[in-house]
């Protein structure tokens, strides 16, 4: 069995988490670990339990006549670089987008109406080959349980320099210090960052974590934040708008 340390300290997204020995998972070695990719969209505490990554061999990418075939290591700037090399659409909104292609198939991942979802032909799980029409996908979630291993995606159309110009615009207003982008899903008809600063939330501190002042969804890692400063803002954030909106909050991150 093959093993690789990796300290979520300096790996995650958000600069928080141990130095854990986690299992190189493969289709054939799986054993229901907690799957993470680039720790880019999850919250690690200081005692996570049976964690896994994905093995090398995931990492590629493949044309085949109108079809992509990408292995779920891959990481989103990747794709996106190589589809803009070779002309091919639909993958713009992945110009800035952390993570990696399975975890974002899990959750959906995308920009406006641009989701990873919407060419997707075919997944490959422990389970096998699973078509997208057997599958469901919503907004940034889908109803995948299982390690994502590799995807194929349907060639439409050539690569679009106006939309990735646009998409780029959008993520201007971002912060640019360590966080796991936005923490809160949008509920419907409304902004959880708006949310939060209506509640006088924003640029609240506790520790070395921040909701930021350019944008109340981002909680910021600004030296030496800690798993339990992160989970005290996201558990003080939920509260203060149940109790002034009747809004419940949902996590878009993932918490272990």
């Amino acid at each position: 069995m093959m093993y690789k340390v990796i300290d979520f300290s300096k790996f995650s997204s958000i600069k928080i988490g141990p130095k854990l020995k986690v299992k190189l998972i493969t289709q054939e070695n799986f054993e229901e670990e907690f799957l993470i990719g680039r720790a880019t969209n999850t919250l690690i505490s200081n005692t996570p339990k049976n964690i896994g990554i994905l093995d090398d061999k995931y990492k590629f990418i493949e044309i085949k006549g109108n079809i992509l075939r990408v292995g779920a290591k891959v990481q989103n700037r990747m794709l996106y670089n190589f589809c803009k090399r070779n002309n091919i659409g639909g993958f713009e909104f992945l110009a800035k987008l952390p993570g990696s292609v399975g975890g974002s198939i899990k959750m959906n991942a995308g920009v406006k109406k641009e989701e990873i979802s919407n060419n997707l032909k075919a997944i490959r799980t422990v389970s096998g080959w699973i078509e997208k029409d057997a599958l469901e996908f919503g907004y940034r979630k889908s109803n995948i349980k299982e390690p994502v291993f590799e995807a194929v995606f349907e060639i439409k159309r050539g690569y679009d320099k106006n939309l990735d110009e646009y998409l780029l615009k959008l993520r201007l207003n971002q912060p640019k210090e360590p966080s796991l982008g936005s923490v809160f899903k949008n509920p419907k008809g409304d902004f959880a960052g708006r949310l939060i600063e209506s509640v006088g939330l924003k640029g609240m501190k506790k520790g070395g974590i921040l909701i930021s002042p350019i944008h109340a969804n981002f909680f910021v890692n600004i030296g030496g934040g800690s798993f339990e400063d992160m989970l005290y803002l996201i558990n003080l954030a939920k509260k203060r708008v149940f109790e002034e909106f009747g809004i419940r909050l949902e996590e878009e991150i993932v918490i272990v």
